[in-house]
């Protein structure tokens, strides 16, 4: 079974329930309450756009160190999932570690 969510430019994930369990989802649910308040149409958004979605999904995908998930979860939480040129150089020098496997 999935959770839908979407991005706050409106793109569709259809996130596994699994995913639940992982601190990078927990927290962007934990923003999306703090932003948005909970659902009340069963819509849930997201407070990121897509791109930083897909992101923490390639990341878990990966199974990536608990390390690499503290440095997106607080750059998620001191940008409010902006994708700000910041956060992309963040990610970016945080995906060098993971690029061997």
């Amino acid at each position: 079974s999935h959770l839908v969510a979407y991005s706050a430019d409106q793109k569709r994930f259809l996130l596994p329930l699994d995913y639940h369990n992982k601190a990078i989802v927990r927290e962007l649910l934990e923003l999306a309450e703090e932003e948005f308040g909970l659902p009340s149409n069963g819509h849930l958004t997201l407070p990121c756009d897509a791109e930083l979605v897909e992101y923490a999904i390639a990341l878990i995908k990966q199974h990536v160190t608990r390390d690499v998930e503290k440095a997106l979860l607080l750059s998620m939480a001191s940008s409010h999932c902006s994708t700000s040129s910041d956060l992309h150089h963040q990610a970016a020098v945080h995906q060098l570690p993971i690029s061997g496997f």
